[in-house]
Formats: structure tokens, sequence, C-alpha cells
């Protein structure tokens, strides 16, 4: 049986939701009938399942890699965490008075590296999604960011870091606590570390909300996560006026991982499970860990001087363009 059927269907994946329930039916009626042969026909479901499952898969919309990414039952920082070290060391506050339970960070052992990794969580239930604010720091939460950077340069060891979020939070308390400022202060200092940086886009990669936590050597997103410079339902509110061409801002910004790829503002795409990363979290996690390696042992041959320029020049050519002459 396909355990990926329990998840959650999503608006694109009705036709294998409905699919699921004919197989559902016919498990439950050989249950209570193990004399009626319905063996062959539950076996034929089942493929004609995976069969549409990836056909669906193979013809995603930007729009719905934009569902996919925020998918509830997505695995968000702490999954991870767990999976890559159980015994990860957690190091709270900001040292100003406040421990922001939307920005997860400590000390975690990635085979045999040992790294800092910091990341933006959301919460499952109503009130871990309050506690965590939806996934959306406030500014002590990226000044617990920026203590876990310092930490890192000064112990010398590799930092990751992984993007889940829709944004810095916009609220008035947060401007209070000059949001701007801690974000423009953890842009700063990522550009000046000594020691290699990777990010990996595991969900939502949305405004200087998720920059502030980006500015890498590498960048690394999973498959059906989404990286762009406001939500899509900002874009279409302030270009179109309307809700209704959220889908439009979708196509046009670019934000899927292959068409960032493409563009050269990413340098890996990591394959998720079928379905995506909600229906298996472990082969999820193993992964994104095994690429998360692969690249911090090509950075760690580097000097902190070669490691300073090329993410310097990573983000110089980000935008660059080259008119032709006009005959």
């Amino acid at each position: 049986m396909d355990n990926n059927r329990k998840v959650v269907p999503l608006e694109f994946e009705q036709p294998l939701s409905l699919l699921s329930q004919q197989i559902d039916a016919l498990e439950r009626q050989l249950a209570d009938n193990p004399h009626v042969e319905l063996e062959a026909d539950i076996v034929q479901l089942h493929e004609q399942y995976i069969q549409l499952k990836r056909s669906l898969y193979a013809n995603l919309r930007p729009i719905d890699h934009l569902a996919i990414a925020r998918h509830g039952q997505r695995p968000y920082t702490r999954d991870y965490f767990e999976r890559w070290d159980p015994d990860w060391i957690e190091i709270h506050g900001d040292r100003h008075g406040a421990d922001d339970q939307a920005m997860v960070g400590g000390l975690l052992c990635m085979g045999d590296i040992n790294v800092v990794a910091v990341g933006t969580q959301k919460g499952r239930n109503l009130r871990d999604k309050q506690q965590c604010n939806f996934g959306m720091p406030q500014p002590e939460g990226y000044r617990k960011a920026l203590r876990l950077f310092a930490h890192a340069d000064k112990f010398g060891l590799p930092l990751v870091c992984l993007i889940d979020t829709p944004g810095a939070y916009p609220g008035m308390n947060a401007e209070e606590h000059n949001q701007a400022q801690a974000i423009a202060m953890n842009l700063r200092e990522l550009a000046r570390l000594s020691v290699p940086v990777l990010a990996v886009i595991t969900g939502e990669g949305g405004s200087g909300g998720a920059l502030a936590i980006g500015v890498s050597n590498r960048i690394l997103m999973l498959e059906h996560s989404v990286y762009s410079v406001i939500s899509p339902e900002g874009c279409a509110s302030i270009l179109w006026r309307s809700a209704d061409k959220v889908a439009t801002a979708c196509q046009s910004m670019k934000m899927t991982a292959r068409e960032l790829l493409a563009s050269g503002i990413i340098e890996e795409v990591v394959e998720e499970p079928l379905g995506g990363a909600h229906c298996d979290y472990d082969l999820a996690a193993r992964k994104i860990k095994e690429a998360i390696v692969k690249h911090l042992n090509l950075l760690m041959k580097l000097s902190a001087a070669e490691l300073k320029q090329q993410r310097f020049s990573k983000y110089r050519k980000i935008g660059c363009f080259t008119e032709l002459p006009v005959c």
C-alpha cells in the first residue's frame, strides 16, 4: 500500500484522492469478505495511482509548486535537525532578552562535519503556529541568528541555513524593535564570514526575511520549494490589484527551483520524494544531508579569502545582462 495516500491532498491532487477512495473501498470490502477475489483489481488500481501521481508531478505549474511548498505537513527545520543529529544542541536567545521561536539554531554533526545550523520554524498546530509566529521571525530571531553566525566564525565551523518563511514579521512591534536594522546587520555579517556558508530553501523563501539568513556561498533548493522577492499574493495585489492573478504572478516571477537553477541564482535542486517532502521525512532529510555534505566538502577546501570572494562574486553577477548592438 502507498503510505503517501494518508497525506492531506492538495487541490491539483483531487484525481489521486478519488482513486485513493476507490482503493480504500475495495480493501474494506476484501477485509469484510476475504473470499471475494479483489486482489488483482486492487493491485491494478495501485499501479494506476502511482502512474497518475508521476504524471501529475511531471507537469506541475508554478502555483502547484507554491502549494506544495506551503503544505501544512511539510517537514520543518526541527524535523530535519532531529533526523540529521538526534543529539544536536540547541542554542537559545539573542542575549538581549528574548528567544524568538520562529528562528531555531544550534550545533549539529552531519556525518563527520560539525556545523552551526540555523533555520526558520513554522508550527504544526495552532498553538505552535502562534508561538513560532507562523514562521515569520521578529528582530529578536534575526539577532539570535546573528549570534550563531558569530559563533560559527569564531570556532571555524561551517554554517548551514534552512529557509522556510513567508518573510520577516511586518507588525508594528517588529518595526519598533528595528526589524530593518536586524536584517541589514545579518546581510552584512553573512557576507563577511570566513567560514563556508550554505543555504537550503526547504519551503518558502520569502523576501528579505529569507535573505537575512540566505547570503551564502552555495544555495540549494528542494524540488518543490520557491524563492522570491515578494509573495505571489503581494505581487498580484501590487501589479494587477487582484487576488485572481496569483497564478499569473507565480508564472511571471520565475520562483521555482528549476527556473532559479537555469538563471544561475542557485547551485543545485535537491529532488524530493514523489509527492513532496511531506510524504517521506526520512528520505527528504537524507537527500538534503547528502547534498549539504557534498557541497561543504568542496567549500572547506577554500581559504577564508577565497570564500569571501566567491560569495561576493556570486551575488555581484546575479541580474547581470548584456546589451547587443542594434543592427
